[in-house]
């Protein structure tokens, strides 16, 4: 026998939600950068930590909200996607405007990184020490080490020695593709239950037939 349609269906449970996983992670990690690389009185500072913790927040308020209105979860969790992709901005023009290299998806170190699958601040400080570290033990011929060659080097050598603010706000980029992309996934199915099912009133209209067909 098919269960009947609930008014209300189960909704919340953003925490189990792979985008609000990685997205808590870019709000961790943009807080700790934050107070570490930017002037504390910029207006940058606050809106970088502004736009991880929207990110954050909305995907939460939409899931929480999707029970009663499948429409502002849709706006909700847009408002999440536009939040990071703002973040990203910030990101990129930190390492542009200071010459940091933004590294490709492919440099040795991101794939290092994203193979790691980072969960906590402390995953990604670690990882941030193995490249510092791989960097202090890594020699060329001469017996230069890869951080002194750096310096003088120019381009984006695998084995170039990275500054721990290049590592961090690559990462934090790399982090932030994936909650994009997984955010974007999440709308285009949001978009379509919506377009199939309606929302709460097209809901409460079968709720309500059904009930008046049920009587005697």
């Amino acid at each position: 026998m098919t269960e009947p349609e609930a008014l209300i269906p189960k909704h919340g449970g953003y925490r189990h939600l792979k985008s609000f996983q990685v997205a808590q992670l870019v709000y961790d990690v943009t807080v700790r950068f934050c107070d570490r690389y930017i002037d504390p009185r910029s207006r940058t500072h606050d809106q970088m930590v502004q736009a991880a913790r929207s990110g954050v927040q909305n995907i939460a308020e939409g899931s929480q909200d999707s029970g009663t209105s499948k429409k502002m979860e849709l706006k909700l969790t847009n408002v999440a996607r536009g939040s990071l992709e703002e973040l990203k901005l910030d990101y990129e023009d930190f390492l542009r405007q200071r010459g940091l290299p933004q590294l490709p998806p492919h440099h040795p170190a991101l794939m290092r990184f994203k193979a790691k699958r980072c969960a906590t601040l402390d995953d990604v400080r670690a990882w941030v020490e193995e490249e510092r570290r791989r960097a202090r033990t890594n020699t060329d011929e001469q017996g230069q080490s890869s951080e002194a060659k750096s310096s003088v080097s120019v381009g984006i050598s695998p084995c170039e020695a990275l500054s721990t603010p290049t590592l961090v706000a690559n990462a934090a980029l790399s982090l932030l593709n994936l909650a994009c992309y997984l955010l974007d996934r999440q709308l285009s199915a949001q978009a379509a239950a919506f377009e199939k099912e309606g929302g709460f009133t097209e809901r409460l209209y079968r709720v309500r037939s059904a009930a008046k067909r049920g009587k005697p």
